[in-house]
Parts: C-alpha cells; structure tokens; sequence
C-alpha cells in the first residue's frame, strides 16, 4: 500500500485492560481515511460539503493494540465502481510488521440536493485510479 500515516494512540483511546479500544480503533480508521483521501485529491476537504458518504464498513480485530505499541495505518481504494468506491486499511505495528486490525469500507458518492446516489465524480476517479495504479 502506498498511503501509510502514523497514528498516535491517546490515554482516551484505551479501555479498562489497557487495550486501545474498538470503538477508538474506528475513529482511527477515520482520521486515516480522511488524510488519504485529501492526500490523493491533492486538497483539504470542506468534509461538511463533501460528496463521498461511509455506506458500509467491517472491521476485523485480529491482534491487541497497547498503549505503547508504534502504530501506522496503511489505506488504499482497491476498486472503483459507478457510483461507489472500496478502501482496505490496515493498523499496523510498524516494528513487527503486524497487522493489528482491518478494515473494509466503501464510500457512495451522494447529491447533496437531493441525497440520493450519484456517480464518483470523474476528478475523484482519475485522481484515485492514478495514485493506486488501477485500471479503471
């Protein structure tokens, strides 16, 4: 994956053993997601105008995360359909290399007028197809 940012884990972001918390763990997928996408739009984003909406996201919690553990969170949008775009991320421990949890989202682009579905924009779909390297 091309796209990797550091994560900070916080005192907040723990529960009672000590553990950084699933729902904590969403919110850093979060802050991942949006630094890639301005990262690959080339922009910052007015996020309270933006026409990509999370419609679907799993996440697989696969090993513990501590409050010391050196954390990176690799993303990358792996298929662009018409209307809709899929993203895999990883929380990674950048010293061992394990993955600590995953994650598998897609965006819809959505009308703001309207809220109904629209196609990805064509600069979002150019600009993703490539940074990745996809064949769209």
């Amino acid at each position: 994956m091309k796209h990797s940012i550091s994560i900070q884990i916080r005192m907040s972001d723990l529960d009672a053993y000590g553990h950084v918390n699933n729902g904590a763990q969403c919110n850093l997928f979060d802050f991942a997601r949006a630094n890639y996408i301005e990262d690959v739009l080339g922009k910052k984003i007015d996020w309270t105008n933006f026409d990509l909406v999370l419609v679907n996201i799993n996440v697989d919690f696969k090993n513990q995360i501590l409050i010391h553990d050196k954390i990176i969170c690799k993303s990358e949008i792996y298929e662009i359909g018409n209307k809709s775009m899929k993203m895999r991320q990883y929380l990674v421990d950048s010293e061992t290399d394990t993955i600590k949890t995953i994650c598998h989202s897609v965006f819809a682009a959505i009308d703001k007028e309207t809220y109904k579905s629209k196609p990805v924009p064509e600069a979002y779909r150019k600009c993703v197809s490539s940074y990745e390297g996809l064949n769209d």
